[in-house]
């Protein structure tokens, strides 16, 4: 079992913080791209870029937004709201470092997390607020059961 699925079933609260650090390369992009159908030329287009002001191609903004799916899945955590403010552009070749904390829980399980993404700069690049549920009771009892049996669907276990 992942370390942060253990954290989730022994029980989440605020202050708990989850990192994950990702390096985007031009074939995620591309892909991203295939599968939502976003063929923005800021993706793909250097003279585009160029023209707009960028150093080069970007990666997707969801797809580096996407970095909180990580830690989602691994607390099992279920999405009910996302806004996400997007400050610099991520280039192909970036290593990102997601940081999201969560800030609110209440008694029935809903809570509110923060994400903040920083480019191997130190730069902020993006920012996130979410809501969702946090599992509770009978769900951290499964999650249990689950690393117990290996957490078998879980590749990052």
């Amino acid at each position: 079992m992942s370390q942060m699925r253990s954290q989730a079933a022994a029980g989440l609260k605020p202050g708990d913080s989850f990192e994950i650090i990702r390096t985007f390369g031009q074939a995620e992009t591309e892909s991203f791209g295939h599968l939502t159908r976003d063929y923005n030329p800021v993706h793909y287009e250097p003279e585009f870029c160029r023209e707009k002001g960028l150093a080069g191609l970007i990666c997707h903004g969801l797809l580096v937004a996407s970095m909180v799916c990580q830690v989602g899945g691994q607390i099992a955590w279920l999405a009910s709201g996302m806004n996400f403010r997007f400050r610099r552009p991520v280039y192909f070749g970036d290593t990102i470092t997601c940081r999201l904390v969560i800030t609110e829980v209440d008694g029935r399980g809903r809570a509110r997390a923060e994400a903040v993404y920083h480019n191997q700069h130190g730069q902020l690049v993006q920012e996130a607020e979410l809501l969702g549920y946090l599992p509770s009771g009978r769900e951290r009892r499964l999650l249990t059961a689950m690393g117990q049996a290996g957490d078998p669907n879980n590749p990052l276990a």
